[in-house]
């Protein structure tokens, strides 16, 4: 054979392999953001209509996370949180609107104290939290969309009591050391 016809055939195969390698690391890519994101992989493929695009989100999400301090609470604080919430609801029978307003503050107090950014809107706290705790993070949306549902006259005690609810089973995470998942997700 000819000189060209091997090197076209070397060619072929190196663009072969580079195509192998780029479909797998495109696989494994896919595999960590569904392992590392759980339900809220699925959540934003839905919401993007797109996987490519919301693995773009999520990758994001991880690279902005890189960027925070997110450091575990002092035992004094982790103290003074957990009494601060039994006095909230306790208050819920009696004051359940003013609760769960002091519910969600309480959230945002013990993110801020972690280091997560709070400054921005609701859906960019969400997204933060949901690298640590994607299987929480729903929990928190769903607390946030029943207070506000509330608010508008839309939602009535029972749906309140489901926003506690929510909320605290995320406020009772993040006064953890580490997120439950952390461990597995390395």
């Amino acid at each position: 054979m000819d000189a060209w016809v091997w090197i076209v055939l070397a060619l072929l195969a190196v663009v072969a392999i580079a195509i192998v390698a780029w479909v797998a690391t495109r696989a494994r890519r896919s595999k960590q953001l569904r392992e590392g994101f759980g339900p809220e992989y699925e959540r934003v493929v839905d919401e993007a209509g797109d996987k490519r695009e919301a693995e773009r989100e999520l990758q994001a999400r991880r690279e902005r996370y890189e960027e925070f301090d997110i450091r575990p609470l002092a035992p004094g604080a982790r103290t003074r949180y957990a009494e601060e919430w039994r006095a909230v609801q306790e208050r819920f029978v009696d004051e359940p609107d003013s609760a769960v307003r002091d519910a969600d503050r309480l959230v945002q107090q013990v993110m801020a104290e972690r280091g997560y950014p709070v400054e921005d809107d609701f859906e960019r706290r969400a997204d933060d939290l949901s690298v640590d705790y994607p299987e929480l993070v729903e929990n928190f949306r769903k607390g946030n969309r029943l207070w506000t549902d509330y608010e508008a006259g839309n939602a009535d005690t029972e749906d309140l009591r489901q926003a506690m609810v929510h909320y605290r089973s995320l406020f009772e995470e993040l006064l953890e050391e580490e997120p439950a998942h952390q461990e597995s997700r390395s």
